[in-house]
């Protein structure tokens, strides 16, 4: 699996994304991010990880929920040897932020160097329901799965040592686990963050980079480490259109001078559209629809003039009633915020069995109380 450089000398790394390509999808409108930020992973490339500490700490101590810096916190804790530290981080982060995938993959690595298999299994295998198309979860998985068999294996042997058949599958698996030669497998150069401009709610998602093991062993698992930051997952395809799992939170926007004029990207409007966006569209995806009708205002512009009663029939059996699985995506939103009333487009990607579509959508979303909910749909 992979996590930053961190694992035991019989566990070669799984693969994780390297701590910086800003792969989340997140806006650079706020100075301080590109000030702060970037210099952060330049320390953590040269190895100044107490710096490095140091630095985000800073950047955090102003905005404690942002996605990116509580990431880079995990990484430097992992990168300093200090696991449940960094369990710490990514589980919270897993929890504030349950679409991201990459939270999930560096807390198997976590678990996998300390031979908890199981709960590796479970963390890969919700890094994969948040982002389906997470080649990295898989590959780990693959992993893990790999050392369980070869513990199942040996427990077998141990019971019936004359089993010619357990012993030439157990020689398989040895084959195909390889580890590290070193206790900690050091991480790839760090890429320097590029600059974005101001009015772009998303940055550019980041490529997965898997650490190589240096040499063979017996009986060893390999794995991955996320250390790019949340959200690069969705960079796997080449299409780059944004999975459910990449909409994540944006760092604060530094305010307009007239509050009167819509804000795009706005401070912490966008950070939670974004995120109702991705559980408008996750809840979509996994047919659940109750989330699914939750995410739209009571007094949301039914189509047609329809009752909001049959309008909701109609995409329960549009939803739920359709067999097989669905699959709901889009692309980096525009979002322009004004007081209570925000308007988003983008580009919106839909599967199903025997369908595939893409299409420029509209949402109208108004703010309830802490929450932003779906006015206005509309699409061409």
């Amino acid at each position: 699996m992979t996590s930053t450089s961190l694992l035991q000398p019989r566990f070669q790394q799984l693969k994780t994304l390297r701590a910086l390509a800003i792969g989340l999808a997140i806006g650079f409108a706020s100075p301080s991010f590109a000030d702060n930020l970037p210099e952060v992973q330049r320390l953590i490339k040269q190895g100044q990880y107490p710096q490095a500490m140091e630095k985000v700490d800073a950047y955090l101590s102003s905005r404690p929920k942002d996605a990116q810096g509580r990431f880079l916190k995990g990484l430097i804790y992992t990168e300093m040897n200090k696991p449940a530290e960094a369990i710490g981080v990514f589980t919270k982060l897993s929890e504030d932020y349950p679409e991201l995938p990459e939270p999930y993959n560096n807390l198997a690595v976590l678990y996998a160097q300390q031979k908890q298999y199981d709960k590796a299994r479970t963390a890969l295998e919700m890094a994969i329901r948040t982002h389906p198309s997470y080649a990295i979860a898989y590959e780990n998985l693959g992993d893990v799965y790999a050392k369980l068999a070869s513990q199942a294996y040996d427990k077998a042997l141990q019971l019936d040592n004359s089993n010619s058949t357990t012993q030439n599958k157990l020689a398989l698996i040895r084959d195909l686990i390889t580890t590290s030669g070193k206790g900690n497998v050091k991480p790839q150069p760090v890429a320097t963050a590029p600059a974005a401009a101001p009015a772009a709610p998303m940055a550019a998602p980041a490529a997965a980079v898997a650490v190589k093991p240096t040499a063979p062993a017996p009986a060893a698992a390999s794995a991955t480490v996320v250390t790019s930051t949340p959200g690069a997952a969705a960079a796997t395809p080449p299409a780059k259109p944004v999975q459910v799992a990449a909409a994540a939170p944006a760092p604060a926007a530094t305010p307009a001078p007239a509050p009167a004029a819509p804000v795009k990207a706005a401070s912490g409007a966008n950070d939670d559209i974004t995120k109702a966006m991705s559980a408008w569209a996750d809840a979509w995806s996994r047919k659940d629809m109750r989330a699914y009708l939750n995410a739209y205002a009571q007094d949301f512009d039914t189509p047609k003039g329809m009752s909001r009663k049959a309008w909701e029939q109609e995409r329960e059996q549009r939803i739920a009633g359709k067999g097989g699985k669905i699959s709901v995506s889009f692309d980096s939103p525009q979002i322009t915020v004004n007081g209570d009333k925000a308007t988003v487009k983008f580009r919106q990607h839909y599967k199903a069995t025997g369908l595939s579509s893409s299409t420029t959508k509209t949402l109208i979303f108004v703010r309830s109380g802490s929450k932003w909910l779906i006015k206005e749909e509309n699409a061409r």
